[in-house]
């Protein structure tokens, strides 16, 4: 469990960089490529990982059993969306939309669990967390219904499904270490392990995704005004 312990900290701190790198890099390009393959690979193992040593500690029942599934969910099927459709990637679709919908369920029946219980918290982890991601599972869900009935997206669509899933993955691995200040206290010296900076990476992370999510918008736009 220590050789696993050491691959999920050494896949998430190679996540953190390699995504960061695909979120800044020009979109398209070799970086950006390179850096998102390596990316969901990184987050792929940090996920299992992630999940083998929850159920370690608590079985099925440990909140990061699942929050492995979620990682690795989001990064796969925001890949899937930018390759070629076969029936290699349907099936991971069609697993990904099941995935999707059960977490959905879960999150949601554990978070209306959890706002009745003291400090609306079930085993550490606040409800209002849990909805939220129980909501976005949902939406994710919706989406791979879509693709799933309607085929592979194309254009613009294609381009927001990859965009969000990405940076949500992102967003899992970011907040997995900043959000526990002891982690970035052994790590990084002062001022970065206080509050506002341990924010600010994952602000960075949605700010950057919506500027990308309105540059889409835009260029969808010019090009119709071209036209």
């Amino acid at each position: 469990m220590h050789l696993l312990l050491q691959l999920h900290i050494l896949a998430g701190g190679l996540a953190i960089i390699t995504g960061g790198t695909a979120l800044a890099a020009a979109k398209g390009g070799a970086v950006h490529r390179k850096s998102g393959i390596v990316f969901v690979c990184a987050m792929v193992a940090m996920g299992a990982s992630a999940s083998i040593l929850a159920y370690a500690k608590g079985g099925f029942a440990h909140p990061n059993f699942a929050g492995g599934f979620t990682a690795a969910y989001f990064v796969v099927t925001a890949l899937t969306t930018v390759r070629a459709a076969s029936a290699w990637s349907r099936r991971v679709d069609i697993a990904g939309a099941i995935v999707a919908f059960t977490m959905a369920i879960l999150l949601l029946a554990r978070g209306v669990r959890a706002m009745g219980q003291p400090h609306f918290m079930m085993d550490g982890v606040p409800g209002p967390m849990m909805l939220f991601l129980a909501t976005i599972f949902g939406l994710a869900f919706g989406g791979d219904m879509r693709v799933l009935r309607s085929g592979a997206l194309r254009g613009a669509a294609r381009l927001r499904r990859h965009l969000w899933r990405m940076c949500f993955g992102l967003f899992v691995a970011a907040g997995s270490f900043f959000s526990i200040r002891s982690r970035v206290a052994k790590i990084l010296p002062e001022p970065f392990p206080s509050a506002p900076m341990r924010a600010l990476p994952i602000a960075i992370i949605f700010v950057a995704m919506f500027y990308w999510l309105w540059r889409l918008r835009a260029s969808r736009a010019a090009a119709r005004a071209e036209s």
